[in-house]
């Protein structure tokens, strides 16, 4: 039973309620509040995405300080190194080229014994002296009977024809171009026979001679000689004496090679050309007794064996 019942109050009408506790609010109220909170958000704006935190830096990679030399090397041998970028690399006299990622390169004669001696300074002033051992190889003896008697022992005024044309290829060889065409991998410049080795000492109709200046590959006249890598043609000439059809590629840093025997060059002092593209052709012109190709590399007056330029690339 209810001791305290509520009087009865008026039944809202329309437009008005009643909120259970006697109590009329105008039906407007309720939506007069929910249109304020609205405008609140409005005023608010749209919620903003936080924006994401910075990457950390990435770190800086450190100088290459390295000075990295093989520690012993072979005769004939074309010497590869790394030193840090900008270094000064002095060899005998010499101030080395370096690459911009700092590789340098150098030439070992048939003779030489050794150690050899290079002095490095690093940008950072830091000195260092780096000692390569040599290793002898042995040189074979190597008869060549049948050449033209006048190429063993030329007459005074062929002897002179021969000593000036011999200084303009060496005038060629002293070229020290910044190219780095001496770094790719080389390549055969004509398939066939090893017919005479690099070093190998020699004997021309029964009269010693000197070390074999280069790689004798037996080949028929008329095959396409290719240049074994990227080069600038430095000397061409068809008819030397002792050489016939001669062309000279200087691949950058001191480092050539040169293509004797010639029976047709196919390019021009001054021509850039790329591995793989046909230069010439297989003769048996100067002093020869069968089509050849005699491919000699150089580090500018070093000769150097190319069959080891060819194992590096392997």
């Amino acid at each position: 039973m209810n001791l305290f019942p509520r009087r009865p109050g008026p039944v809202a009408g329309p437009g008005r309620r009643d909120d259970g506790l006697g109590r009329r609010w105008p039906a407007f109220a309720g939506a007069a509040c929910l249109l304020l909170a609205a405008t609140a958000a409005c005023a608010a704006g749209p919620a903003r995405a936080q924006p994401a935190p910075a990457a950390a830096p990435a770190p800086a990679q450190a100088a290459d300080t390295r000075i990295v030399f093989p520690a012993s090397v072979s005769q004939g041998a074309l010497v590869f190194g790394k030193v840090p970028p900008g270094s000064r690399v002095e060899y005998r006299g010499r101030v080395l080229r370096t690459t911009g990622y700092g590789t340098v390169v150098l030439g070992v004669g048939r003779d030489e014994a050794g150690p050899l001696r290079v002095q490095v300074t690093t940008p950072a002033g830091r000195g260092e002296s780096v000692d390569i051992a040599v290793t002898p190889r042995d040189w074979p003896l190597e008869r060549v009977n049948g050449v033209p008697p006048k190429t063993v022992d030329p007459p005074p005024e062929i002897a002179a024809r021969i000593q000036r044309e011999q200084a303009q290829v060496t005038a060629a060889r002293d070229r020290d171009d910044d190219r780095a065409d001496f770094a790719q991998p080389f390549q055969w410049p004509v398939q066939g026979r090893i017919s005479g080795r690099f070093g190998n000492a020699r004997v021309y109709n029964g009269r010693p001679g000197a070390g074999h200046s280069g790689m004798d590959i037996a080949a028929p006249a008329g095959t396409p000689v290719k240049a074994p890598a990227a080069g600038v043609v430095t000397f061409a000439a068809p008819g030397l004496y002792l050489t016939g059809g001669t062309l000279l590629l200087d691949h950058g840093h001191g480092v050539s090679s040169n293509f004797l025997h010639l029976s047709r060059i196919d390019v021009k002092v001054g021509d850039r050309v790329q591995a793989g593209q046909v230069i010439g052709a297989v003769g048996a012109t100067g002093r020869a007794t069968g089509p050849h190709l005699h491919w000699g590399m150089n580090w500018f007056d070093v000769r150097v064996d190319p069959l080891l330029v060819l194992e590096r690339g392997k």
